[in-house]
């Protein structure tokens, strides 16, 4: 499984439009730890790239603090899933949480 971080300063972007880059942790499904990570520049921020361009790199979860709705229907319509409302933290503290079943969030703090 691969899990989606929108990463700036190495912390979780609330903005997931608006990140620098991407860090895409590779999980391993029985044991649910990290087996490797990969980080990325994010492209260009044009409406409807991201969500394709997160699913060419395999992503099957996405952890976000804020999310548009309609980047939110074009990752779930490709099998994505999509959590919001993730506090800012350092992207490998985000994913442990989220694999010990402890991350809490709140809402989504993306307004359009």
């Amino acid at each position: 499984m691969k899990i989606a971080v929108p990463v700036t300063d190495g912390k979780l972007c609330s903005h997931f439009g608006h990140c620098e880059s991407f860090t895409f942790f590779d999980v391993a499904e029985d044991t649910r730890q990290v087996a490797g990570t990969t980080t990325l520049k994010a492209p260009e921020h044009v409406p409807g790239l991201l969500p394709k361009w997160i699913q060419e790199q395999g992503a099957a979860i996405v952890l976000a603090g804020g999310m548009g709705a309609r980047a939110r229907a074009l990752l779930e319509q490709a099998g994505i899933r999509v959590i919001t409302g993730v506090e800012s933290a350092p992207a490998a503290e985000v994913v442990n949480s989220y694999l010990n079943n402890d991350l809490k969030t709140g809402s989504n703090v993306c307004d359009h």
